[in-house]
């Protein structure tokens, strides 16, 4: 193996343990240093998780010198300023999604990767699963013909009225949490779809109590090529529900659960009578991800994610917002 990677984690927040401090453990990683609003959470979640250190503050993990990647898992309109501040201490950046509050932000997010020469990577995990890879596959081998239409649909049950996800001035609502692997998921179809899809129209449910924040929002797609999709999300949900159906001229294929397929594993093709389950591992798909970034880090293999691919997706979600009665989302003041 190459030199492990010294990570820096943002907050302490409890994502970290799966997304981060798992798979850093299970591939050899180093997190050298926490930061966190109050001490001595960073101090708890560095007992907690085997951190090396605790920095003072998010400024000064990102100044540290044995910092080389910084992971950015704070509230949705916090990853913003601070995928820019490392960026511009000349840091790799592993950003949860999304990548900024809105497309224009996102676009000085590209600028500032590309003046630092450093990787930078929107941590849309599911992408390295061998889950959505067999997907890919199966419509790629013409096994169950051309593609006609695509439905993704990422929903969970409701966090509590207290959760950053449901604060406007934090970036909150179901789209920026939920929707952009909805979306993210059909623009990856692109290279059997003729090309990338537009947004055709979109209908959303505002959160009682939060004016402006979407509880649901539902989006229509077309592709070039003739074929349609519809990218759907929900925060309020009776269940969860994280599927992506692919139809095609002569059959179809499913994952039941794309987004977290460590909990469900399951590819269906159905081809006229005949259905097959295929099983592809319930290895995480964060382990996966940071294995990938690594590679591209120290060997400069080319990685489907980078600050290009998060223009774009933020300027489709921009795009939803705004077709079904909504603002994007604003910066933090």
């Amino acid at each position: 193996m190459s030199e492990p990677l010294r990570i820096g984690v943002l907050g302490a927040a409890r994502i970290s343990g799966a997304s981060l401090i798992g798979p850093a453990r299970a591939t050899g990683h180093r997190v050298v240093a926490v930061a966190a609003r109050d001490r001595s959470r960073a101090e708890a979640y560095a007992a907690e998780h085997g951190v090396e250190r605790v920095a003072g503050s998010y400024a000064e993990l990102i100044a540290d010198p044995e910092v080389e990647v910084v992971y950015n898992p704070l509230a949705n309109g916090l990853h913003g300023p601070w995928n820019l501040a490392a960026l511009a201490a000349g840091k790799h950046v592993l950003s949860e999604k999304p990548s900024a509050s809105n497309a224009e932000e996102a676009s000085e997010v590209r600028e500032a990767a590309a003046k630092a020469g450093t990787v930078f990577m929107e941590a849309f995990h599911y992408l390295f699963h061998p889950v959505t890879r067999r997907l890919h596959e199966v419509l790629a081998s013409g096994e169950i013909g051309e593609l006609r239409h695509v439905e993704a649909m990422v929903a969970i049950q409701a966090p509590a009225d207290s959760d950053p996800r449901w604060s406007l001035p934090l970036a909150g609502g179901a789209v920026m949490d939920l929707g952009c692997y909805s979306l993210h998921a059909l623009r990856m179809l692109a290279p059997w779809a003729g090309g990338a899809p537009r947004l055709v129209s979109a209908r959303g449910g505002e959160r009682a109590g939060a004016p402006g924040v979407d509880e649901w929002l539902d989006a229509d797609l077309a592709f070039p090529g003739g074929a349609t999709g519809s990218a759907r999300c929900h925060m309020a949900y009776d269940r969860l529900e994280m599927s992506c159906r692919i139809i095609g001229s002569r059959g179809e294929v499913l994952a039941p659960n794309f987004v977290l397929p460590h909990r469900d594993d399951r590819v269906v093709v159905r081809t006229g009578d005949s259905e097959r389950t295929e099983r592809l591992g319930t290895r995480s798909s964060y382990t996966y991800q940071l294995e990938a970034f690594a590679d591209r880090v120290r060997g400069g293999t080319p990685l489907p994610l980078d600050a290009d691919d998060a223009v774009t997706t933020m300027t489709l979600i921009d795009a939803a917002y705004r077709a079904a009665g909504f603002e994007p989302r604003p910066r933090v003041s």
